[in-house]
Formats: structure tokens, C-alpha cells, sequence
């Protein structure tokens, strides 16, 4: 157990922050999912500007890695243009 006040802060914002953390990598893999589960490529068109948002914005507070995020793109839009 920690024995400095501040480190037992710190564990306390860390605990929240992985909650956080949690939420949102569970809520952008839920949402690549949902648009490689479409097979309309209207639908997928108009879907993909949002989750390229989502991922974009979780790279740039560091809870996916900047690569993970421009892989899943890029995937996201060969599948986007192989629908028919």
C-alpha cells in the first residue's frame, strides 16, 4: 500500500482514468465493428467520416497508438471500397 498522500491520489486518478480510457477504446471497437458489419456502401459512406473522428481523436490523447488508428482507417476504407 502506498504511503505518501500524493501516491495515493495518484492511484485513485489512475483508476479513473483507465475507466475512461476503458470506455472509449470499448466504444470505438464497438463502432469498427458496426461499419464493418454494414454491407450498404451508402451507409458505410456516411458512417466512416465519424469513427475516422473517433480514432483520430483517441490517438491524439494516446489510447489507441497513432499507427493502430491510420491501420484501422485504412482498413476501414479498402472494406468501404470493395462494397458493391
Amino acid at each position: 500500500m502506498a504511503n505518501h498522500k500524493s501516491s495515493i491520489k495518484r492511484i485513485r486518478q489512475e483508476k479513473t482514468r483507465a475507466l475512461h480510457n476503458k470506455y472509449y477504446a470499448k466504444t470505438m471497437r464497438n463502432a469498427v465493428r458496426k461499419l464493418r458489419a454494414i454491407t450498404d456502401k451508402e451507409e458505410a459512406v456516411k458512417l466512416y467520416p465519424t469513427v475516422q473522428k473517433m480514432l483520430d481523436k483517441l490517438a491524439k490523447t494516446n489510447i489507441i497508438h497513432k499507427n493502430k488508428a491510420a491501420n484501422l482507417k485504412s482498413s476501414l476504407a479498402l472494406h468501404i471500397n470493395s462494397l458493391g
